[in-house]
């Protein structure tokens, strides 16, 4: 494998992991062992594979929305039979409670077991302590929501099954016609997260010429209106709006009444279903960025797992494509690789499949899954909002 990315863009831009979905308020271990393959490179009669991901903690609802969807996923993929090519799937549940430090304890008691394909992760510290462990152990890892763009080629045994922040980032990118040459203003708090959401706009819209503006908002401001008028004054052709926290109302509020809303594009990412409602006024003009809400693709692998789903009493929400993704992942390492590493890794570099956002590939040289992304709008539902579809970005355009 080679990797691709330069390792300061991606310590940059992992810094701004949940730039997109953070601007609303807020058993027994089967014959899965290093050489299950056996000699000949046949199939085995089962193979363990663990899961690991937030089943509670601060991000148990990603992590249910992933799981709801792998075990729809892994139906789909084996036709109900929980087999593919005359091996049993068996999957060890684990949860991570969002704490890097218990995921590699259950990596570890799952690898000590004989388990040679781990997957999950809704946190990106968790994917990233996942990653090592599978580079040190020498098995395979498909990471699932966690969008740190240093998942991404971080090591030959790392896969991910859902999308990454430069995507998100790109396709702010995708609401102007051609981004060479024009004004970017990125709105955002003066910390961490806001200073690196800068940098990812940055090293990805800047290098393809466009001119950034940061606008930076001390945490502890309650006034948004001079910001508001501040990014009027800079006259930019579109507004990236990165925020988290409880002034997220207030100021979505301010730049709503100074009329930056009516002036220039503002876009900033759609979160789950859950953060529909906290735009207030807003709600109805900002332009949303999207990785995935139900009415977002048109294709029948979608519809099949939204059926399904929902006829075992989850709701498809967010991050449901990357467990529904990594099933299909799984079946497939299994299908060609038999359980032996080296070959499971062959079978997933370049790997084209159809996922519930249509085709998806995983890029052989870094991992990168490559998928289309979504232009939304939230529009009036009784009393709350839903997504509406606007515009598909095609997975190349939006490539990390």
């Amino acid at each position: 494998m080679r990797v691709s990315k330069k390792l300061l863009l991606g310590s940059v831009v992992a810094a701004a992991a949940l730039v997109l979905s953070a601007c609303a308020p807020q058993a027994g271990a089967g014959s899965g062992g290093a050489d299950a393959g056996g000699d000949d490179g046949g199939s085995v009669a089962e193979l363990t594979a663990g899961v690991i991901t937030s089943e509670t903690g601060p991000l148990a609802g990603y992590g249910k929305q992933y799981l709801d969807a792998f075990k729809a996923g892994l139906d789909y993929a084996t036709d109900g039979t929980g087999e593919i090519d005359g091996t049993k799937i068996t999957i060890e549940y684990r949860d991570d409670a969002g704490d890097p430090d218990t995921a590699v304890t259950a990596a570890k008691q799952l690898i000590g077991e004989g388990v040679n394909i781990l997957l999950g992760s809704a946190s990106s510290g968790v994917a990233l302590a996942m990653a090592e462990q599978a580079a040190q152990n020498k098995v395979l890892f498909i990471s699932g929501p966690a969008a740190a763009d240093a998942i991404t080629g971080v090591n030959e045994y790392t896969f991910r099954s859902g999308r990454q922040s430069a995507q998100d980032v790109a396709t702010a990118g995708t609401f102007l016609d051609d981004i060479n040459g024009k004004s970017i203003a990125v709105f955002a708090q003066n910390n961490a997260f806001g200073q690196g959401n800068v940098a990812a706009v940055e090293a990805i819209l800047g290098a393809q010429g466009a001119t950034v503006t940061p606008v930076l908002v001390a945490e502890d401001v309650t006034e948004f209106t001079p910001f508001a008028q501040q990014v009027l004054g800079a006259e930019p052709d579109l507004v990236f709006v990165a925020w988290a926290g409880a002034t997220s109302g207030a100021m979505w509020q301010a730049m709503s009444q100074q009329g930056v809303l009516e002036t220039v594009p503002v876009v900033t990412g759609l979160g789950d279903a859950a953060t529909f409602g906290a735009y207030g006024e807003a709600s109805e003009q900002i332009n949303f960025l999207n990785h995935y809400f139900p009415g977002g693709p048109d294709n029948e692998v979608n519809t099949a797992m939204i059926e399904a789903i929902e006829s075992a009493g989850g709701t498809v929400d967010l991050f449901s494509p990357d467990g529904f993704n990594a099933a299909i992942m799984l079946v497939q390492a299994v299908k060609e690789g038999a359980g032996d590493v080296d070959a499971m890794i062959a079978a997933l570099e370049g790997f084209e499949f159809e996922g519930p956002k249509g085709t998806t590939t995983v890029r052989a040289d870094d991992h990168a899954l490559l998928q289309e992304m979504y232009q939304a709008k939230l529009i009036v539902d009784g009393d709350g909002f839903v997504a509406e579809l606007v515009d598909t970005a095609a997975p190349a355009d939006v490539a990390p």
